[in-house]
């Protein structure tokens, strides 16, 4: 009986934790290597939106094709929206190429 009686109390213990415990939300934006500005200024408007709610930031130029070659582009694209978005949110992650995507990872500021 007393095992029992350890075992309910651990349970609801971990269900205590797991409750108190934050929940990461990861919002994504897509690029391609040659957007507009208009796209990028919209899109950009979503990002400042979404590091105000405190959700992490995937931002990521997707290479359709042979656009590989515009890497540099889409490199140039992703660090000119972390230094506009630097007053919202820190760079977790510099852009990295993984396979046809170029990723980079924003994280909010606490909000205070």
């Amino acid at each position: 009986m007393d095992y029992k009686k350890f075992l309910y109390e651990q349970k609801k213990r971990e269900k205590q934790l797991k409750s108190k415990a934050t929940k990461v939300v990861v919002k994504e934006i897509r690029f391609g290597p040659q957007t507009d500005e208009h796209d990028y200024a919209f899109k950009k408007k979503h990002a400042e939106k979404f590091l105000k709610d405190g959700a992490k930031l995937k931002a990521f130029v997707f290479f359709k094709g042979r656009s590989i070659i515009y890497r540099d582009q889409g490199e140039i694209l992703l660090l000119k929206l972390a230094q506009e978005l630097e007053e919202f949110g820190k760079v977790e992650q510099l852009p990295k190429l993984e396979s046809k995507k170029m990723i980079m990872i924003i994280s909010p500021k606490k909000s205070k």
